[in-house]
């Protein structure tokens, strides 16, 4: 009854209430092992339509376990294994399947097509190894370059305390990552030479401006020159002139200042011994000279002049 209510729903495609009526007829507990086998294995492709595999390949195997020789059942786990993309686990079934019917078509093409996909996926598994290991290469080669310049990092903290890290066998990459839009790194060029993210902030107007790639060697008044080259539209008291401004950074640690000389290069003031860079990204304060706003910002903090 509930076999042949379900077949109904099955050819309605109506698959919920097909699971519902064979599920139905497993409770019933009946102790014929062929007739549970065909409703376990009914339901199996019910669940299969509805997209639940796992639950398809369940009732495949119950049904294989008390019919061993269900071709359906075998044909059900196999097609669930493809979909699950366990493709060793598919080709097992459809020879299993092909030792029941030598001649069925189903297992041969579908033992052909898993086997096809088994060797691309090892063989993209085999290619993300090597990327991955060439990757894990360039970042101890950064990570190198950075520790012989004696540039130290805050390393984005498991737990809620910032790291201060300069020795190799504590820094991971995985932890130092630029939080950016842009998503720039750190990245040495084909000379040798480090290219920083590097942030300007200018607190007065709540304004910033990004330097995909500064190079350690360039100096911040040649950034300064092209940046304010034109005056920015925020800029309405045309205040912004690179001979007109201040660069600080911030040691937030001591909840201190230093100024910056626009005339050193970047590597001079990572290389300061109390600059540390934050979540990859070196961060600069500019400050029109002798303002209000920067009297006030410094007010509380220790200020270390040029």
């Amino acid at each position: 009854m509930y076999k042949n209510e379900g077949n109904e729903y099955f050819r309605e495609r109506d698959y919920r209430r097909a699971v519902v009526a064979y599920t139905e007829g497993l409770k019933k507990k009946c102790e014929d092992p062929e007739l549970n086998a065909v409703l376990h294995t009914n339901r199996g492709a019910a669940q299969f339509y509805l997209g639940n595999y796992r639950s398809a390949l369940n009732d495949a195997i119950q049904a294989k376990k008390l019919k061993p020789t269900h071709l359906k059942a075998v044909i059900r786990g196999a097609l669930c294994h493809m979909e699950l993309k366990n493709f060793s686990e598919a080709i097992a079934w459809c020879e299993e399947g092909l030792r029941i019917d030598s001649k069925e078509k189903k297992f041969v093409e579908m033992r052909a097509k898993a086997d096809k996909l088994k060797r691309a996926e090892e063989r993209d598994a085999r290619k993300a190894k090597v990327m991955k290991k060439k990757e894990q290469c360039q970042k101890e080669i950064l990570l190198a370059a950075i520790k012989e310049r004696n540039i130290k990092l805050v390393l984005e903290p498991s737990n809620e305390e910032e790291e201060v890290s300069d020795g190799l066998a504590e820094i991971s990459l995985d932890g130092f990552h630029s939080d950016n839009a842009t998503g720039a790194k750190v990245h040495l060029d084909a000379d040798g030479n480090l290219n920083w993210p590097v942030l300007f902030l200018y607190p007065e107007h709540e304004q910033t401006d990004f330097i995909a790639a500064f190079h350690e060697n360039s100096r911040f008044i040649d950034h300064l020159m092209v940046m304010f080259a034109e005056l920015p539209p925020w800029d309405l008291e045309r205040k912004y002139l690179p001979s007109n401004l201040e660069l600080y950074f911030e040691d937030e640690e001591r909840t201190e200042m230093y100024e910056l000389n626009p005339e050193h290069t970047l590597l001079q003031v990572l290389q300061h011994e109390r600059y540390f860079v934050k979540a990859g990204t070196p961060t600069v304060l500019a400050f029109v000279k002798h303002s209000p706003f920067s009297k006030k910002y410094f007010s509380g903090k220790k200020v270390h002049r040029l």
